[in-house]
């Protein structure tokens, strides 16, 4: 099946971080590729992908970085794909990266996630696909519904929990 989402890391030591998107990709049957790209290491090959994302037919990017974070930037002035990029936490406890991937220039947008939020950017690329194909349209309600009933069956057993406060 052809990708339809990149997953794109500055450095394999991203991958237990940016693995994370892969899962909720995978979970909502969206077919996905990962690649390790550097903007500074591996200029070319960026700009190779990112030209060529579009008539690939990728539909959504997911670009982790840390340090430094140029990665989700330099993708997104080079593509017409929409661009999440997961701020990697690899120094400064990933305010760095934070700052520098949601700082962009106007006219180069990168929508940004957390401090190594890769799940929710999963979602998020889930949630774009969802809007042109109505069955991960209804993966994408069920999946929110769990998140729900996850709170409340939690509620409820928080409130079985009694406290017996002593006085002497």
């Amino acid at each position: 099946m052809k990708a339809k989402v990149s997953i794109i890391m500055g450095s394999t030591s991203d991958l237990p971080v940016m693995e994370k998107a892969a899962k909720v990709l995978n979970d909502f049957k969206i077919p996905f590729e990962i690649h390790a790209l550097s903007a500074h290491r591996t200029p070319e090959e960026v700009e190779k992908f990112a030209k060529g994302a579009f008539d690939r037919g990728i539909k959504a990017i997911i670009a982790g970085a840390g340090m430094a974070a140029h990665l989700p930037g330099v993708i997104a002035a080079m593509t017409p794909v929409p661009v999440i990029g997961v701020p990697i936490n690899a120094s400064l406890d990933g305010m760095d990266a934070l700052l520098s991937i949601a700082q962009m220039p106007p006219g180069i947008p990168v929508a940004t996630v957390g401090i190594n939020g890769a799940m929710n950017a999963g979602i998020l690329a889930g949630q774009m696909l969802a809007i042109a194909d109505s069955e991960l349209q209804k993966d994408v309600i069920a999946f929110k519904e769990s998140l729900k009933e996850k709170i409340v069956k939690a509620n409820k057993e928080l409130s079985s929990i009694k406290y017996e406060f002593k006085t002497n």
